[in-house]
C-alpha cells in the first residue's frame, strides 16, 4: 500500500510541477501542492527501500562529485552557422531551393544558455550530458534533475533523446548577481555564463540553489516515430510533458520569416530569459536527411544573431580608477539602463586620448553598447542633443586617491600614479594577487577585500596570509559566520601550493602578464634564480624584451619587495614550479593566434591548452603567424589572416585536434 501511495504522489507532483513550471498554470494552491509534497517526503523517509532519484524530492540536490565523467555522443551535437542580416538569410534560402521546392522554415528562439542533451529510457529520464565539443561531453545528470521544468518521467517507451538548451532566466540571474554583490564575490557577466558555471559546479546542491531553467527545440530520431516535419517533433516533445518554446513560427516564405525575426527582436527585452539570435530549421524532415551537414553545421538550419544592443543613457560622471601597477583609467558613470540582459551603470574610458577622439563629455547623452556582449563600452556621444551645461573633460594631473602628480609617459597612452604607497594601488594590488588566474583566492573577491582593508586587516600582500588573526573581529562583524570564514581560510591556505608563474603574475610586476610568469618560471624554474638574474641574461629569453627585463631587474632590486619574497617564503609559498611536459601536436613550435567567441572554452583555457600541446600563443596577426583559430563574431585578425594567406583553423576542427591528441 505504501510503495502504490509513493507511486500515486509522484504521478500527482509531476503533473502540478508541469502545470507550474512548464504551463504556468497552476490548478491547487501552494498549501495543497506542499501537503502531498510533505506526505510524500516522510513516506519516502519511512520505507528508503522505495527511494527513487528522479523523485521530485530529490530535487534540492545533494551529490557532490570529485569529476565530471565524458560521455560519448551517439550522434554529434552540432553547432550553427551563422546569418548576421537579411541578406545572407536570403542567401541560406537560395542554397535550401537547390534542393528542397517550396520549402517551410521553423523559426525559434535562440536561447541565450548552455547547449544540453537529455536521455531518457522507458519513460524515465537516465542522463544529461553538455555538448562539450560535440563529440564528447559531459555527465552533469545530478544536475540537470535539480531543475524544476525538467520532467523526471515522461509518457514514452524505449530510447529517447531530446536536445536543448540549460538557461538562467533574468530573474533568478538578477538574484544570483545580487547574492554574489553581498558577499563579495566576482558577479556573472550574462545568463550564459551564469547558466554554464551553475550546471558544471561538482556540488548539485548549488545547482539546485541557481533556479535554472531549460527548453528543448530537437527530438532525435523524430522520423523513427512517424512523424514528418520539425513542427510535428515538438508538438509530440510538448505532448509529452516536455518543455518547448511557444514563440516560435512556422513560415511559409522568407517575408514571413524576416517579419517574425523583427517582431520577437522588438520583445526580446520583455521576455523573462535571454535570447541571442533566432534560429531558421527547414520543416520537412525528408529534407534534412537530403541537404546533409557540412563538417560542423547542418545545411537545413541556420542561426540568425541580434545585431549588438545599443542603447542612449546619460553620461553622469567621469571618475578615476588606479589599477595595481599604477595606471590610471577614466571610467563613465552612467544612469543605469538595461543592455543585452544586465543593469549598466558604468563603461571604461580607457584613457585620455579616447575621451578626446570619442568627444565625450559630462552631462553628454551617449550611445553604449556591450562589446562582445560582455564589455561595456561607450560607442559615441550625441553633440546634437547638447543643452550648454556639458564642458570638455580635462583629465586630472593628480591621483585622486593619494594626491601624487599623474605621469604620463612619452609612448603610452596612459596616466600613472608612481606612488607604491598609493591606498588604491595597495587594493588593487591585493585584489590582483587574489585574482582566478594569480592566486585563486576565490572566497576573497574585491568587496572583500576592500572592506578588509577600510576594516584595517588587509593594508600588504602579507596581511592576507595572517586573516586568521582576526578571526574573532571578523566574526562580530555583520554578515560573517564561522562556516564562510574557515571557508576563506582554506582558500588562502590551498593558494600556498600555487606554482611559481601564478605567484609572480600575482605579484604585479609591470610588463609582467601571464605570459611573460610562465616564460620565467619555465625558464628558471625557482624565485631564487630568477632574482638573480641580470638584465643582458633576461632579454636572451624569447618572450621577454629589454623594457620587461629593465622592469623584473627594477622590481627585485626594491628592498620593500626583497622583504615581502621572504615573507611569502615564511608563510610557506610555493616559490618553484612544474616541470613542464610538452605534448607533441600539430601545433607544436607555431606561433598561433585566437580570434572571435569561443564556444567550448574560455580563451584562457584555450590559450593553457595550445601552450601544453607546444604552441606559441601571440594576440596579434602577422607574417610571423603559423596559424589562426577562430570563433563566432571573428573580426580584423581572421580577415588579416586570410590577405596574408596565413592558414585559418575553425574552433570545431581545433577541439577534434585536441580530443585526436588527448586519444593518441
Amino acid at each position: 500500500m505504501s510503495q502504490q501511495r509513493i507511486l500515486e504522489l509522484r504521478k500527482i507532483l509531476d503533473r502540478l510541477a508541469y502545470e507550474y513550471y512548464v504551463l504556468d498554470k497552476p490548478s491547487v494552491s501552494d498549501q495543497e501542492y506542499d501537503r502531498y509534497y510533505q506526505e510524500l517526503l516522510k513516506l519516502e523517509d519511512e520505507f528508503p527501500q522505495y527511494r527513487d532519484p528522479n523523485s521530485i524530492t530529490q530535487r534540492v540536490g545533494g551529490v557532490v562529485l570529485d569529476a565530471f565523467e565524458k560521455v560519448s555522443h551517439k550522434r554529434r551535437m552540432l553547432s550553427l552557422d551563422n546569418a548576421f542580416n537579411l541578406e545572407d538569410l536570403m542567401a541560406f534560402d537560395e542554397r535550401v531551393r537547390q534542393s528542397v521546392k517550396n520549402p517551410e522554415y521553423v523559426v525559434e528562439l535562440k536561447m541565450d544558455g548552455l547547449a544540453i542533451s537529455l536521455h531518457y529510457h522507458n519513460g524515465r529520464f537516465v542522463q544529461a550530458v553538455t555538448r562539450g565539443d560535440g563529440l564528447v561531453g559531459e555527465d552533469v545528470t545530478n544536475n540537470v534533475r535539480t531543475i524544476a521544468s525538467i520532467p523526471m518521467h515522461i509518457d514514452m517507451e524505449g530510447d529517447l533523446e531530446v536536445r536543448g538548451e540549460v538557461i538562467m532566466p533574468k530573474k533568478s540571474f538578477e538574484a544570483l548577481n545580487e547574492q554574489r554583490r553581498k558577499q563579495g564575490e566576482e558577479e556573472f557577466a550574462n545568463p550564459r555564463n551564469a547558466a554554464a558555471g551553475s550546471i558544471r559546479q561538482l556540488d548539485s546542491r548549488i545547482a539546485a540553489s541557481r533556479k535554472l531553467d531549460a527548453y528543448l527545440y530537437y527530438f532525435e530520431g523524430a522520423q523513427q516515430h512517424a512523424m514528418h516535419t520539425h513542427e510535428e517533433a515538438l508538438e509530440a516533445l510538448e505532448a509529452m510533458r516536455i518543455k518547448v518554446n511557444p514563440l516560435r513560427k512556422v513560415c511559409k516564405n522568407m517575408q514571413e520569416v524576416w517579419q517574425f525575426i523583427q517582431e520577437m527582436s522588438e520583445r526580446r527585452n520583455d521576455l523573462p530569459y535571454e535570447i541571442d539570435g533566432m534560429v531558421l530549421k527547414v520543416n520537412d524532415l525528408h529534407a534534412w536527411d537530403l541537404l546533409g551537414t557540412t563538417a560542423k553545421a547542418p545545411r537545413y538550419a541556420i542561426a540568425y544573431k541580434f545585431p549588438a544592443e545599443e542603447v542612449v543613457t546619460k553620461l553622469l560622471d567621469i571618475v578615476l580608477s588606479v589599477g595595481r601597477t599604477g595606471r590610471i583609467t577614466p571610467n563613465a558613470v552612467l544612469e543605469p539602463v538595461r543592455v543585452a540582459g544586465t543593469t549598466v551603470s558604468a563603461a571604461t574610458l580607457h584613457n585620455e586620448d579616447m575621451i578626446k577622439e570619442k568627444d565625450v563629455r559630462i552631462n553628454d547623452d551617449v550611445i553604449i553598447r556591450k562589446a562582445g556582449d560582455i564589455i561595456p563600452e561607450v560607442v559615441r556621444s550625441l553633440p546634437e542633443r547638447r543643452n550648454g551645461t556639458q564642458g570638455i573633460y580635462k583629465f586630472p594631473q593628480i591621483c585622486p586617491f593619494c594626491g601624487s602628480k599623474l605621469v604620463r609617459f612619452a609612448d603610452e597612452a596612459a596616466h600613472y600614479c608612481m606612488n607604491q604607497d598609493c591606498p588604491a594601488r595597495i587594493v588593487r594590488g591585493m585584489i590582483h594577487f587574489a585574482s582566478r588566474d594569480a592566486m585563486n583566492i576565490d572566497t576573497l573577491g574585491d568587496k572583500k577585500i576592500e572592506f578588509f582593508h577600510k576594516q584595517g586587516f588587509l593594508n600588504t600582500i602579507e596581511d592576507i596570509y595572517e586573516l586568521s588573526l582576526h578571526k574573532e573581529e571578523i566574526l562580530a562583524l555583520e554578515g560573517f559566520q564561522e562556516k564562510s570564514f574557515q571557508k576563506m581560510i582554506l582558500a588562502i591556505e590551498a593558494s600556498k601550493e600555487r606554482p611559481l608563474e601564478d605567484l609572480l603574475f600575482g605579484l604585479g610586476i609591470r610588463e609582467v602578464g601571464k605570459k611573460a610568469a610562465r616564460v620565467l618560471a619555465k625558464t628558471y624554474g625557482n624565485i631564487d634564480d630568477l632574482m638573480a638574474a641580470e638584465e643582458a641574461e633576461l632579454t636572451a629569453i624569447k618572450d621577454i624584451g629589454v623594457v620587461t627585463a629593465q622592469s623584473i631587474r627594477a622590481y627585485f632590486a626594491e628592498p620593500k619587495n626583497k622583504e615581502l619574497i621572504a615573507h611569502l617564503k615564511g608563510f610557506g609559498l610555493r616559490m618553484d614550479t612544474d616541470k613542464e611536459v610538452i605534448k607533441e601536436s600539430i601545433f607544436t613550435g607555431k606561433t598561433v593566434v585566437l580570434t572571435g567567441t569561443l564556444q567550448y572554452l574560455k580563451r584562457n583555457e584555450a590559450k593553457a591548452l595550445l601552450e601544453r600541446l607546444g604552441a606559441n600563443v601571440s594576440g596579434s596577426v602577422s607574417k610571423k603567424t603559423d596559424l589562426v583559430i577562430y570563433g563566432e563574431a571573428s573580426g580584423s585578425k581572421l580577415s588579416k589572416a586570410k590577405e596574408l594567406g596565413v592558414a585559418t583553423m575553425d574552433e570545431e576542427a581545433f577541439m577534434k585536434e585536441v580530443n585526436a591528441n588527448e586519444k593518441s
